[in-house]
């Protein structure tokens, strides 16, 4: 890509007359424009062939134009543009500033979240297998993607039972002086004692791979072929143990969803759009077997057609993934050839898109349009049913309008320990899992189990920051609703905090456990009104308390995962130069790390692989600490 940014002179003008001037300066050549609104803000990001050509449409004034085009015009005070070698890398670039700066005029795929896959970590005499979100290692094998967590932890449960390779840790793997529960339920070999040997261990690996590679028929057959071998052998016991993992594999198998021989590996893309919103569902095919489908709903799609929504659907889905060697789409985008050029170049092979009329692939792309259309129509419900009860609650309330941002507090701690606080977010979409947070309870001065001290600490540092980044509110990150599990005493500790912030106009509301902490007979708290109890039976209180019991189970989930991994956390971890395998010599000698920290300076100097150099080390360590 040519990084050549194009600066034309700065103007005063505004709209079309701006977008006008601005051609003037611009060259017949590929690339990105971006148009800018009063703030400095993003509103459009777009790739061209001729970027001469192309902006001086929007100048237009004849030029027939959307109404949604004309107000995005009208807004533009500012246009960015940057030059690229060609088309291709315009609409990569493209795909990647839309995601990056999600403008308010484009359409934007907003759930991002990467996709999990099943891993063999190589480099080791006995590899480990897992389930693996995020960047790619070198040195690591790859499966999938899975459309879910439970997709691939049903699969990866699933290939234990067949294939029993460890899941551990390297640091867990070198510290074992017995085998683990993995081993007791036949999920793992328990190659960290030496109950199978590396060679017979690289066999179950390569079976893996295999069998992740889409040619599961090729391991079955042989292990059908050796557990008769082993019968005719009279080793009954070797031939359950092959019948158990044909089993399992038969289960994996039979529990794939949707299987094919149509295509190897394949993503099939299908867009239905109806009530002035979209879907796009995803299927995911790898060596003939379904590895799950996902749902997305990408916003700014008003006034485009099924194909331009896919276009940029796909631009943006792989601009940080590879795209397998197939794509099957429902809708032919408007530049079918070009998207299949930016995807080859993404996979750094040759991509096909297709758009089939007929056939087997055509019935993958129709079970896919078939999905979008039910799960659209099931958000479209969903999305009208919570828009009544925010409605309905704005009036209980009494609030101005229905809160489009509720955010839902809550503590948890164990006598003061592992304290965190917490708060869920929830608007006309539902709960919005991206937007939760958690804060590490750290203040010096707040006393461990004091409910109050917490709550403030949580609100000080929540809205000092959004006062700080957002003081105009245009940002989308403050709250219309703010809900508190507690009672009067929580309501006063967070508006006192809020008063000296200067915060006064986000509505508040503390809901407190009825007698005897029955549920339906909650109290609501607000600043400067009665208490208020709503029907035990009213929609809205169910409501309250799905917002009230999502906060509590995310705070709890965080406290646990705080507390579980303190508990974890051995005392010889934090003594520099103690690995792994010297970590497990003196675990194995003195049964405990107890028994380490106890140890006087002669018998760590005993241990195998111990010098006299690191007992003392050790010794030192613990008694300075002590």
């Amino acid at each position: 890509m040519d990084e050549a940014l194009l600066e034309p002179p700065a103007t005063t003008l505004a709209g079309a007359e701006l977008i006008a001037a601005k051609v003037r300066h611009l060259p017949h050549q590929p690339g990105v424009y971006r148009m800018l609104g009063a703030k400095g803000d993003v509103l459009y990001v777009g790739k061209a062939k001729d970027l001469k050509k192309r902006v001086a449409a929007y100048a237009k004034a004849g030029h027939a134009h959307t109404a949604r085009i004309m107000r995005m015009v009208a807004l533009t005070r500012e246009m960015e543009f940057v030059t690229t070698a060609s088309e291709v890398e315009a609409l990569l670039l493209e795909a990647n500033l839309i995601k990056r700066l999600k403008p308010a005029f484009n359409i934007v795929l907003r759930d991002d979240k990467s996709f999990p896959y099943v891993f063999l970590k190589m480099g080791h005499d006995f590899p480990q297998i897992g389930k693996h979100r995020g960047a790619k290692k070198p040195g690591t094998e790859y499966f999938g993607p899975f459309a879910s967590a439970g997709a691939v932890n049903q699969t990866l449960n699933a290939l234990l039972r067949a294939f029993p390779l460890r899941n551990c840790t390297d640091q867990m793997f070198e510290s074992r002086s017995r085998p683990c529960l993995q081993h007791q339920i036949k999920r793992c070999s328990a190659p960290c004692v030496g109950r199978i040997d590396a060679a017979s261990y690289q066999r179950i690996v390569d079976e893996v791979r295999t069998f992740l590679a889409g040619r599961s028929h090729d391991v079955q057959d042989r292990l059908k072929a050796e557990m008769e071998d082993a019968a005719e052998r009279l080793d009954f016991e070797q031939a359950a143990v092959l019948r158990d993992r044909l089993k399992a594999l038969a289960h994996i198998t039979a529990n794939q969803g949707i299987n094919t021989d149509t295509v190897a590996d394949a993503d099939v893309i299908a867009a239905h759009a109806s009530g002035g919103q979209v879907c796009v569902q995803v299927f995911f095919y790898r060596g003939g077997k379904n590895y799950g489908n996902k749902a997305f709903y990408p916003t700014g799609s008003q006034g485009s057609s099924p194909g331009e929504v896919l276009e940029t659907f796909a631009a943006q889905f792989y601009s940080d993934r590879a795209p397998p060697r197939l794509v099957l789409l429902n809708e032919t985008p408007p530049q079918l050839e070009l998207l299949s050029e930016a995807l080859s170049a993404r996979a750094e092979a040759k991509v096909r898109v297709l758009v089939p009329q007929r056939g087997a692939k055509r019935d993958l792309v129709e079970i896919a349009r078939s999905n979008a259309e039910q799960a659209l129509a099931r958000k479209l419900a969903e999305g009208s049913a919570q828009a009544g009860l925010l409605r309905a609650l704005a009036e209980r309330l009494e609030l101005a309008a229905p809160p489009a941002r509720i955010e839902v507090y809550d503590n948890s701690h164990i006598q003061g320990r592992h304290a965190v606080g917490s708060f869920v977010v929830a608007g006309a979409e539902g709960f919005q899992r991206q937007a939760y947070r958690t804060f590490t309870i750290k203040d010096e001065a707040t006393v461990p189990g004091d409910d109050f001290a917490m709550m403030r600490e949580v609100f000080r540092r929540r809205f000092a920051r959004l006062v700080k980044e957002d003081p105009e509110r245009d940002g989308g990150s403050w709250p219309d609703l703010v809900v508190i599990d507690g009672g009067q005493g929580q309501l006063s500790a967070v508006r006192g905090v809020l008063d000296g912030l200067g915060v006064a106009d986000v509505a508040l509301v503390a809901v407190a456990k009825g007698p005897d902490r029955n549920a339906g007979r909650e109290v609501m708290h607000m600043p400067d009104r009665p208490p208020l109890m709503l029907e035990s039976k009213d929609p809205v209180l169910y409501f309250i308390q799905r917002l009230r019991d999502e906060a509590h189970r995310f705070a709890v989930s965080t406290h646990r995962a705080k507390r579980g991994k303190a508990m974890q956390a051995s005392p010889l971890d934090s003594v520099p130069g103690i690995g792994a395998k010297r970590k497990k010599a003196l675990l194995l000698h003195f049964g405990s790390a107890r028994g380490v920290q106890e140890a006087g300076l002669k018998d760590l100097e005993q241990v195998p692989g111990i010098s006299q150099k690191v007992a003392r080390h050790l010794y030192d360590h613990f008694h300075e600490q002590g």
